[in-house]
Formats: C-alpha cells, structure tokens, sequence
C-alpha cells in the first residue's frame, strides 16, 4: 500500500529550518564551510547564498522527478542533480567576482559533499510536492546562511575590526588575529552552540513550568 504524502504547508515547514532544526546550531551540517570560511561577511554571505541555490534548485528538481527515479540508483541520482547545480554556481561565482572565488576556494566544489542537500533531497523533497519542498528547503537555506554570517560577523569584527571591509572600532583597536585563523572558527562556533543550548534549556524549563502550573 502507497504511503499517503501529507501535503499540508505550515509556518513551521519554513520556519523549521531557521530555528528548532537550523541546519548548523541544532543539526551540526556542513560544518567544513562553516569553519573555513567565516572569517569575513561577505565569504560568509556568498558561501550561504550559493548554498541556499543550489539547495532550491536540488531540491526542486529531485522532488519532480521523485515518482520517476528509480529507487535503486536514486542517491547517485540526487549527486548528479546537485553537482550540476554546484558546477553552474562555480562558474557564476567565478564570472562574477575572480577575488570571491579565490577566497571561497575549493569548498565551493565541496557543496556537493555537504549533507544538508544531500539529506533534504532524500529525506523531505523525495517525500513532498514541490510547493513543501521549496518552502522548507528556503527555510533550511536561509537557516544556514543566517548561521554562517553569525559566524562571519563575530570572526570579521574581532579579528579584523571591520564589518564588510569598512573599519568599524578604529585605528586604535588590536584586531584579534586568532579570529581569522581556523581556531577562531572553533571558539566562535563552540560560543554559539553555547547559546543555543542555553536558550534550548531555559525554553525547556519554562514551558515545564507552565504546564506544572496549569495543571
């Protein structure tokens, strides 16, 4: 017997992927670009937007063509269909800014080994319709990019003093070089997680709390 598909939008089909499973803070996803190339905004800004792409388009395609993949070989299926996608966002990014490319490296290659899209190609849009697939795929990718800037803006701000290259605390500020360097990445994220763990708990206790007094 067919699974029924629910095909019900809600906010949370967006909204999912922003907060209660942010594909960085809660479900630890692609963390090599979230770790190399945070160290400006803009790195980080144009490393989330070119995943976001390539996450709709994926997704997009793979949830149309899910009744026709044959499941024997759909996971080489979902590679080709995201490669493609990462090799047109290559190419874009290159004809648009030489310097961009060069600082985001080979990670923007390695997108197609990231997990996220990877997992959302087989786990949500091979299971849903398209509208539900592109809502909560943007939610995810917006998730992630707001992650990767949270990091970018931390790292640039203290380990250069500037915000998208414009000196923010002046001549006088010692930038902390360490913020820049990959063990900055570690300190900045594993600050974050902190937070977010913290808010988890406290959420957590208050809600307990509630029910405890209503009942």
């Amino acid at each position: 017997m067919p699974i029924k598909e629910d095909h019900t939008i809600t906010a949370d089909t967006f909204l999912a992927g922003i907060w209660k499973e942010n594909p960085v803070f809660v479900m630890l996803l692609g963390m090599c670009p979230v770790l190399a190339v945070t160290n400006s905004v803009i790195n980080a800004l144009a490393m989330g937007l070119a995943t976001t792409f390539v996450l709709l388009c994926s997704s997009t395609l793979v949830s149309l063509l899910r009744n026709v993949i044959p499941k024997e070989v759909r996971i080489a299926t979902y590679i080709v269909i995201i490669a493609t996608f990462v090799t047109i966002t290559d190419y874009v990014i290159q004809a648009i800014s030489l310097e961009l490319y060069n600082a985001l490296g080979a990670f923007i290659q390695l997108i197609v080994a990231n997990c996220m899209i990877l997992g959302r190609a087989e786990a949500y849009a091979s299971k849903n319709r398209l509208l539900k697939t592109l809502t909560n795929s943007l939610g995810m990718g917006i998730g992630f990019t707001i992650a990767l800037l949270s990091l970018g803006t931390v790292r640039e701000l203290l380990g250069n003093g500037s915000l998208l290259g414009y000196s923010i605390f002046g001549e006088a500020f010692q930038p902390w070089v360490v913020m820049i360097l990959p063990p900055g990445g570690f300190i900045v994220l594993g600050a974050w997680l902190l937070l977010f763990n913290w808010i988890k708990e406290r959420n957590a206790a208050l809600t307990l709390a509630n029910e405890r007094g209503t009942s």
